[in-house]
């Protein structure tokens, strides 16, 4: 497998996001995957802001206690097919808490939508997907930061979604397909072209962003 090209920086990321053809209806639909703890929902936050507030939608709130991973039927009738037609969504966000869904939300048809949770390049997102990105984190560390994140309140869950997730990614893998990887440093994030994925433009220069907290 060759090793990934050189980097691009995030706001680069953005414009070349925007620049994209729709792949959902009028929709530049892009997936964040990676393991839990990966940080997805951070990252996704920042680039949501380098697109000008693109909308994004968080995976936790489409899966539940009893449907960890067979949430897709519900996310392509609920979020897929109104975005297709150019039409708002609606979803009802999970409470992990209260273990119930909760109000609908909508969900817009932006030029950018994100969706980011584990599960985000499974088999079948992708055919409505611009493009897939990767965490490009270890599962076993992306799991440590996950349980020391959520604290011993949760130490009975994250034993079951470990495995869970193992189960997923095993029968419907995304990293193979993801378009781009995301990598974190002390920099702030470096993407780079996955083993699958294309850039469109020159690629002789890695580029870094400044640290999260200057975006």
């Amino acid at each position: 497998m060759p090793p990934p090209r050189p980097g691009i920086a995030i706001h680069t990321l953005a414009a070349r996001l925007r620049d994209l053809p729709p792949s959902c209806g009028p929709v530049r639909l892009v997936g964040v995957d990676g393991h839990a703890g990966s940080g997805k929902s951070t990252f996704a936050g920042h680039l949501a802001a380098a697109l000008g507030g693109a909308p994004v939608l968080h995976l936790d709130d489409i899966a539940s206690h009893e449907e960890l991973f067979a949430w897709d039927g519900r996310l392509l009738t609920e979020v897929i097919e109104p975005l297709t037609r150019g039409a708002t969504a609606s979803y009802s966000p999970y409470d992990w808490r209260a273990r119930r869904f909760g109000p609908a939300r909508a969900l817009p048809p932006a030029p950018v939508v994100l969706v980011e949770g584990v599960g985000a390049g499974r088999r079948a997102l992708r055919p409505h997907l611009a493009r897939l990105l990767w965490m490009e984190v270890p599962r076993e560390e992306s799991w440590a930061r996950g349980r020391a994140r959520d604290g011993e309140e949760q130490r009975e869950f994250w034993a079951g979604w470990v495995e869970a997730e193992r189960r997923h990614f095993t029968e419907d893998p995304s990293r193979p397909f993801a378009d781009l990887l995301v990598r974190q440093s002390a920099q702030g994030y470096e993407v780079l072209t996955a083993p699958a994925g294309t850039l469109d433009t020159d690629q002789s220069v890695t580029h870094r962003d400044g640290p999260p907290a200057m975006w």
